[in-house]
């Protein structure tokens, strides 16, 4: 084990061989996709967009849905009812909830990725990581007060971590398994970044004990990784695919989404020409899939949010939700039906 420089603790790990993406005869298609509008725009404040914009992430949070977003300092409460309302996060340096690149403000983002319900109750989204300005966390309680946790010193023992972050750390996806005290959180690495130094850039897995990085969220000190493991998702038409969000079923497997985007680095956004779902028990991918719309046709959505829903006649139900990458244009919210053995 090692320290780094800000105390958190690293349990060194090698690489050794990677664990691949098989190619399985599961069958994955996506149905009912639909537009994401807030339903009263009179709730919103004054910068934040009349749609959900650029979702990051799905979670089932108290009966509702939770939809990140990247380039929104908002979440978006999709209700049973399919009701559609926010609620605002803080405001970046520059003052605004909105970013971009039209409006100058990009660098400024928490650049929201990914969540988690922890076993207490508290709403946990994760920033990715890939600048500073996004090594945060927000905790929302049940009574919906909002805090940001300034993660600095957490993130940079995941960029520490090579055999998790590769070349540029962006983390996409999480999962908590099990209880607090017996249970652990999963970090998901998207391997989009580009080669620094020497290194290459990866998808990976690392754990965190739940107690410790809860621990950690109230004050303590930094948790420890643990677990940490590259794994090859394969490619589609040459472009790498990536982790872009995972989600736990009820047997104990995790889903996962991986999207085919064609980008320089975890900065800038590129042609999506493909995506997979794919499934894990522990730290191996068991099978994964093509994703194709209703018309059989394989998807180009940048799918970036997976929740399982539920399971019937050995079809697995999933929520999915997707970045159009177009701040005019919104999120995207449909149904993905994976069937086959995993």
């Amino acid at each position: 084990m090692v320290d780094d420089e800000k105390g958190g603790r690293v349990r060194e790990q090698g690489v050794g061989p990677t664990p691949t993406a098989p190619e399985g005869s599961l069958f994955a298609q996506l149905e009912g996709a639909r537009p994401l509008r807030y339903n009263d725009p009179g709730d919103l404040p004054r910068d934040v967009p009349v749609h959900v914009q650029a979702g990051s992430a799905v979670r089932r949070w108290g009966g509702r849905l939770v939809v990140v977003q990247d380039d929104v300092h908002a979440l978006a409460f999709v209700e049973p009812s399919g009701v559609v309302r926010p609620l605002a996060l803080p405001a970046g340096a520059d003052g605004r909830r909105t970013f971009g690149e039209a409006l100058g403000n990009k660098q400024h983002k928490m650049d929201l990725e990914a969540s988690v319900v922890l076993p207490d109750g508290r709403l946990v989204v994760f920033g990715s990581g890939s600048k500073p300005a996004r090594e945060r966390i927000v905790v929302v309680e049940p009574t919906m007060d909002v805090r940001v946790v300034d993660a600095t010193a957490f993130y940079q023992t995941l960029h520490q971590c090579r055999a998790f972050s590769g070349s540029e750390l962006n983390v996409e996806g999480a999962v908590c398994l099990d209880t607090v005290e017996t249970g652990w959180l999963r970090l998901f690495q998207r391997g989009n970044g580009a080669p620094r130094n020497g290194i290459e850039p990866q998808n990976g897995i690392v754990d965190l004990a739940l107690f410790a990085f809860v621990r950690w969220l109230d004050g303590g000190p930094l948790p420890m990784l643990e677990h940490a493991t590259k794994i090859d998702l394969g490619e589609i038409g040459g472009v790498p695919l990536g982790f872009t969000d995972a989600a736990l079923v009820p047997d104990g497997r995790i889903a996962f989404v991986a999207g085919a985007e064609d980008s320089p680095d975890t900065y800038a956004d590129g042609e999506v020409v493909g995506c997979r779902v794919g499934f894990m028990s522990d730290r191996a991918v068991l099978a994964c899939a093509d994703i194709v719309d209703e018309q059989g046709v394989r998807s180009l959505l940048k799918l970036e949010g997976i929740e399982f829903v539920r399971e019937v006649d050995g079809q697995m139900e999933f929520v999915v939700v997707a970045d159009m990458d177009d701040p005019t244009v919104p999120a995207t919210i449909a149904t993905l039906r994976v069937r086959g053995p995993a």
